[in-house]
């Protein structure tokens, strides 16, 4: 199966088996050992490689236990931390997590209730485990836009590297949708009073403030609708609406003529490409260095925002994907891919195209 599937699969299990699962061992043969397995593709039967209870002497505390342990050539890649499924997750059940990830060669952790998935790392401070996870997943309620992230951390895909590069922005991001949902749905003060002073001439008082509350909130919903409305529309007529954010192609030989906004649609995809090869090529450059560029025929990823510096173009429009690689001479080379996590697979040319601009 995809490994959408196999996470779907799993989904429906959770669903299915909930209401029979009443013990932290029930939760970890149902629920976390087939997502170790069937969704990570580790082999949960191979202790070489997945080592449950797995033990190591912390200070004074002897001979704790941490669930599971994936392991690579004989050292801790992922530390996963089991609770009862329902049970809701607090960074206090995290202490064990915390303990070993600082004296284990582990930079991946996870907790878990085989429901609700938190993937941490350590951002803030190396060697401690970060207190925020950079990574969440709800398997009763996929969000499709994290997929791609998750099956970085496939034993297939799995690229420690990419992976750490990539937390910090997921871990970011994420944070901030949560703020925007609390405020979209709940305004504080600050949040009402930053629109309420933008389009209202008088003195904001209380009277005021309270007004624009149920205006900020009736606003917000009015336009979410407004956005899905117009995803609807594009859908059923063809006619893609213009994507925010998409920038026009300045013109770089005789026969690339620069193309309107509204010709342009940045598809998910791209974006993902775009931060692949950012993850990659990170370690040679500074990252607000890494910049792209949108254009009708392809999807081009720059240094310093110069088109004479190019790292790669991705051509995803069309049946057959494409990532273009260029020469010492700039000239461009079309290699095809199946998936965009192809894309790892030419990290060592990125990383030397990206020496080129160092």
């Amino acid at each position: 199966m995809e490994f959408t599937e196999r996470l779907n699969a799993l989904s429906n299990k959770i669903k299915q088996q909930t209401g029979i699962i009443i013990t932290e061992e029930a939760t970890k043969t149902a629920f976390v050992m087939p997502f170790i397995h069937n969704v990570l593709g580790y082999d949960v039967f191979d202790p070489s490689e997945v080592t449950p209870e797995f033990i190591c002497d912390v200070g004074t505390k002897k001979g704790e236990k941490i669930d599971y342990a994936i392991m690579k050539n004989n050292e801790v890649q992922i530390l996963i931390e089991c609770k009862k499924i329902g049970e809701p997750l607090n960074i206090n059940h995290a202490s064990q997590l915390f303990r070993y990830f600082h004296v284990t060669n582990a930079r991946i952790s996870i907790l878990t209730n085989g429901q609700v998935y938190r993937f941490y790392t350590d951002l803030d401070a190396p060697n401690k485990m970060d207190e925020k996870p950079f990574l969440e997943v709800d398997l009763l309620d996929i969000d499709e836009n994290i997929i791609p992230e998750l099956n970085k951390l496939t034993k297939s895909s799995f690229d420690l590297e990419s992976i750490i590069n990539a937390a910090g922005e997921l871990k970011y991001v994420s944070q901030i949708k949560k703020v925007l949902h609390n405020q979209l749905n709940n305004p504080e003060d600050d949040f009402v009073k930053f629109f309420a002073s933008r389009v209202y001439d008088g003195i904001i008082t209380q009277k005021v403030r309270e007004s624009f509350l149920n205006l900020t909130k009736k606003a917000a919903s009015q336009y979410i609708n407004d956005q899905v409305n117009e995803r609807l529309k594009s859908a059923i007529t063809g006619i893609a609406p213009p994507a925010p954010g998409s920038q026009s192609e300045p013109q770089t030989t005789e026969e690339e003529v620069q193309k309107d906004d509204k010709d342009i649609e940045t598809t998910l995809e791209e974006l993902e490409g775009y931060h692949i090869v950012k993850a990659i090529t990170r370690a040679v450059l500074d990252a607000p260095r890494i910049t792209q560029r949108d254009t009708k025929s392809y999807f081009g990823i720059l240094v310093d925002d110069n088109n004479r510096k190019p790292l790669c173009r991705l051509h995803f429009n069309r049946s057959q994907k494409y990532i273009g690689l260029f020469d010492i001479e700039k000239n461009e080379t079309r290699h095809p891919i199946a998936t965009v996590d192809d894309i790892y697979s030419f990290a060592d040319i990125l990383k030397a195209t990206a020496n080129l601009y160092t």
